[in-house]
Protein backbone atom coordinates (compact mmCIF):
# COMPACT_ATOMS: atom_id res chain seq x y z
CA UNK A 1 0.00 0.00 0.00
CA UNK A 2 1.28 3.26 -0.52
CA UNK A 3 1.19 6.67 1.37
CA UNK A 4 -1.73 7.73 -0.25
CA UNK A 5 -3.77 5.28 0.83
CA UNK A 6 -2.48 5.17 4.24
CA UNK A 7 -3.79 8.69 4.66
CA UNK A 8 -7.57 8.05 3.07
CA UNK A 9 -7.99 5.00 5.72
CA UNK A 10 -6.19 7.74 8.50
CA UNK A 11 -9.22 10.31 7.09
CA UNK A 12 -12.21 8.23 6.56
CA UNK A 13 -11.53 6.22 10.49
CA UNK A 14 -11.69 10.01 11.84
CA UNK A 15 -14.44 10.64 10.05
CA UNK A 16 -16.28 8.28 11.39
CA UNK A 17 -14.99 8.57 14.89
CA UNK A 18 -15.60 12.26 14.88
CA UNK A 19 -19.74 11.06 13.59
CA UNK A 20 -19.75 8.62 16.68
CA UNK A 21 -18.60 11.35 19.09
CA UNK A 22 -20.71 14.08 17.61
CA UNK A 23 -23.75 11.43 17.61
CA UNK A 24 -22.93 10.60 21.12
CA UNK A 25 -22.48 14.49 22.69
CA UNK A 26 -26.12 15.10 20.52
CA UNK A 27 -27.93 12.48 22.51
CA UNK A 28 -26.72 13.59 26.01
CA UNK A 29 -28.27 17.24 24.90
CA UNK A 30 -31.42 16.24 23.96
CA UNK A 31 -30.86 13.86 26.82
CA UNK A 32 -30.58 16.73 29.51
CA UNK A 33 -32.97 18.98 27.41
CA UNK A 34 -35.66 16.77 27.48
CA UNK A 35 -35.62 15.88 31.08
CA UNK A 36 -34.82 12.23 31.15
CA UNK A 37 -32.14 12.32 33.93
CA UNK A 38 -34.65 13.92 36.58
CA UNK A 39 -34.41 10.89 39.25
CA UNK A 40 -36.86 10.59 41.31
CA UNK A 41 -36.77 9.58 45.28
CA UNK A 42 -39.55 7.04 46.40
CA UNK A 43 -39.49 6.67 50.18
CA UNK A 44 -39.80 3.42 51.49
CA UNK A 45 -42.21 2.59 54.68
CA UNK A 46 -40.85 1.54 57.46
CA UNK A 47 -41.42 -2.08 58.33
CA UNK A 48 -41.44 -3.30 62.13
CA UNK A 49 -38.47 -4.10 63.59
CA UNK A 50 -38.59 -7.96 63.88
CA UNK A 51 -36.24 -10.03 66.81
CA UNK A 52 -34.85 -12.79 64.74
CA UNK A 53 -33.75 -10.22 61.99
CA UNK A 54 -30.20 -9.82 61.32
CA UNK A 55 -28.88 -7.22 58.70
CA UNK A 56 -24.81 -7.86 57.52
CA UNK A 57 -23.98 -5.01 55.43
CA UNK A 58 -21.34 -4.30 53.01
CA UNK A 59 -20.22 -1.74 51.27
CA UNK A 60 -21.02 -4.14 48.27
CA UNK A 61 -24.01 -6.01 49.34
CA UNK A 62 -26.64 -6.17 51.91
CA UNK A 63 -27.86 -9.84 53.60
CA UNK A 64 -30.72 -10.10 55.69
CA UNK A 65 -31.04 -13.63 57.82
CA UNK A 66 -34.21 -13.95 59.61
CA UNK A 67 -34.40 -16.58 62.28
CA UNK A 68 -37.02 -18.98 63.17
CA UNK A 69 -38.45 -18.84 66.75
CA UNK A 70 -37.25 -20.50 69.34
CA UNK A 71 -33.77 -21.42 67.13
CA UNK A 72 -31.18 -22.73 68.77
CA UNK A 73 -27.68 -23.01 66.00
CA UNK A 74 -26.38 -26.53 65.39
CA UNK A 75 -23.04 -26.07 67.40
CA UNK A 76 -24.94 -24.81 70.61
CA UNK A 77 -26.72 -28.16 70.25
CA UNK A 78 -24.07 -30.36 69.79
CA UNK A 79 -22.43 -28.28 72.75
CA UNK A 80 -25.35 -29.11 75.03
CA UNK A 81 -25.43 -32.55 74.16
CA UNK A 82 -21.92 -33.57 74.93
CA UNK A 83 -21.97 -30.90 77.81
CA UNK A 84 -24.96 -32.47 79.49
CA UNK A 85 -27.80 -31.31 81.03
CA UNK A 86 -26.25 -30.95 84.29
CA UNK A 87 -24.19 -27.71 83.40
CA UNK A 88 -20.84 -29.11 84.48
Amino acid sequence: MSLRDYTKWNTRASLLYALGVWTMIGSVGIYKYMGYDVVEVVKREEEPENPNRVVHSTPHSKTVIIYKENFVPYHTRIYNFFNGSDGK
